[in-house]
């Protein structure tokens, strides 16, 4: 069978939330993060960590915190906007009954902060910091996305899941993440047990600003 092109993998990826009950070998999660960290990083420095979750207790706790976070939110949301909230909240645990789900963590690229005097202006050490928490967590994006498509390629089922980080703080605790380490995503990985349709995107020309 002839294997997809790299745009078919792109064109027909799709974030699945909802997923069968067979369990994945160790095997195969260990190549999705290797494969996610042939992606490129600033200096070749690499931030990144995944924790690869497997038991389910864990799991039903890291959905129990995020459950408990976004009912505290819903709790000082407008009334008209109540609804909506809480139908968007409820995506935000649909990663627990994945049978792995994956964190990738990462850190800033500290290396040109610890080289320049006092003396810089305020702005452009301001803007150093930015650069170096921001080029760690671009790399690690970068390895998610690797993670995500290798994921499809193999026939599986993934998204990348922002909305649990309402409850960073527990989610930290629960996964001994080190201080100087941030959360980027959590990952649902499993066979899939929907077929999501595709989503509408912006047309191309609605995302791009030429500057000739």
């Amino acid at each position: 069978m002839t294997k997809p092109s790299l745009e078919e993998l792109l064109r027909s990826r799709r974030s699945v939330r909802s997923f069968s009950a067979e369990r994945l070998s160790d095997e195969v999660l260990e190549r999705l993060v290797e494969l996610a960290t042939l992606a490129p990083s600033a200096s070749n420095k690499q931030p990144w960590r995944f924790l690869i979750v497997t038991s389910r207790p864990v799991i039903e706790k890291m959905a129990s915190v995020v459950r408990e976070a976004t009912a505290a939110v819903a709790a000082h949301v407008m009334a008209e906007s109540q609804v909506a909230f809480r139908n968007y909240g409820d995506y935000f645990t649909r990663f627990e009954n994945a049978p792995a789900v994956i964190v990738p963590i990462f850190r800033g690229h500290t290396v040109l902060s610890h080289l320049v005097d006092a003396g810089l202006d305020p702005e452009l050490r301001d803007a150093i910091a930015v650069m170096e928490r921001d080029s760690g967590l671009t790399g690690t994006a970068l390895a998610l996305m690797n993670l995500l498509l290798a994921a499809h390629e193999l026939g599986l089922g993934a998204s990348a899941m922002t909305g649990p980080l309402l409850a960073t703080g527990r989610l930290r605790e629960i996964l001994t993440v080190p201080e100087s380490w941030g959360i980027v995503a959590l990952v649902p990985v499993g066979h899939p047990a929907e077929a999501p349709r595709p989503t509408e995107r912006k047309p191309v020309q609605k995302v791009i600003r030429w500057i000739r």
